[in-house]
C-alpha cells in the first residue's frame, strides 16, 4: 500500500530524514519507533504532505504522491492522527468528528458517525460538550475517530499514548488492535516502544533521521540493541 524510497527532508540546512526505505503492506500494523527528535514525526508530516520531501519517493497504490498536496492524500485515504490530539477545544465533540469527515457526503458522514460513536460510546454520551473539557484520554478517542471520520484506507499514528496514564494507554492500544482486525492498515509512532512493537507486524527504529533496524514486531522485542536502547532492558 505504501513505498517510501530514499526520502530525505531538511529543517533549514539540518538534514532531518536521511534516506528513509521503509513500506506498509495492506493490512498490517507497522510501527515505528525511536528517541525523541529522531525523526519520527518529521516522517509522518511528510507522508502528510505538510512536511516538505528534499528528495527520494512516497508511493501510495503505486502511484507517487511525492509532490501531491495534504487535502489530495487525504482524498486518496492517507489520514493522520496527529501527536498531541489537537482537537478544536471550543467546538462540541460531534462537530470535531464532522469537521473530520469533511471529504466525504452527508450520508457517508452519519454513516461514520454511527461507527465511531458505536467504537467510542463514551464520546456519543458527551456528543454536545466542548472537545476542550474532556480528558486526555477521552480527547485521544476523539482524535482517532475524527480520523476514522474520513475513512481512512491508511491510519497514521502519531504518538497516542503520550501524556496518558496506563490503563488508558492500554485501551488505546486496544483501540488500536481492534481497528487493525477491522481491516484498517495503520502506520503507527509510538516512544512507548514495548506497546507498539507488541502490537505491530513489522518494526523499524529511526534514529537521528536514518532506519538503523527493521524486522517482525516480536523480533525487534528479542533484539538486545533495542532492549539496551528503547526498552529499559
Amino acid at each position: 500500500m505504501l513505498e517510501i524510497r530514499a526520502l530525505e527532508s531538511y529543517y533549514g540546512r539540518i538534514r532531518a530524514l536521511r534516506g528513509i526505505d521503509l513500506s506498509v503492506a495492506e493490512g498490517e500494523l507497522v510501527a515505528l519507533v525511536g528517541a525523541n527528535g529522531a525523526g519520527k514525526t518529521t516522517l509522518l508530516r511528510a507522508l502528510s504532505g505538510v512536511q516538505r520531501v528534499s528528495s527520494g519517493q512516497v508511493l501510495f497504490r503505486g502511484e507517487d504522491i511525492t509532490r501531491a498536496s495534504s487535502d489530495r492524500r487525504v482524498r486518496l485515504g492517507i489520514v493522520q492522527v496527529p501527536e498531541g490530539r489537537l482537537v478544536f477545544a471550543p467546538l462540541s465533540v460531534e462537530d470535531n468528528l464532522r469537521l473530520g469527515g469533511y471529504t466525504r457526503t452527508r450520508v457517508e458522514s452519519d454513516s461514520a458517525l454511527e461507527r465511531v460513536y458505536a467504537m467510542f460510546p463514551a464520546l456519543k454520551g458527551r456528543r454536545r460538550q466542548p472537545a476542550g473539557t474532556l480528558s486526555g484520554g477521552q480527547q485521544q478517542m476523539l482524535a482517532i475517530g475524527r480520523a476514522m471520520m474520513a475513512r481512512p484506507q491508511l491510519l497514521l499514528l502519531d504518538e497516542p499514548s503520550m501524556g496518558l496514564a496506563p490503563r488508558l494507554v492500554e485501551e488505546i492500544f486496544a483501540t488500536i488492535g481492534a481497528l487493525k482486525a477491522s481491516g484498517t492498515t495503520i502506520f503507527l509512532v509510538d516512544q512507548n516502544a514495548h506497546a507498539a512493537l507488541s502490537a505491530a507486524d513489522r518494526g523499524y527504529v529511526l534514529e537521528t533521521g536514518r532506519i538503523v533496524h527493521s524486522g517482525a514486531g516480536a523480533q525487534l522485542l528479542k533484539d538486545e540493541q533495542v532492549q539496551q536502547a528503547y526498552l529499559g532492558i
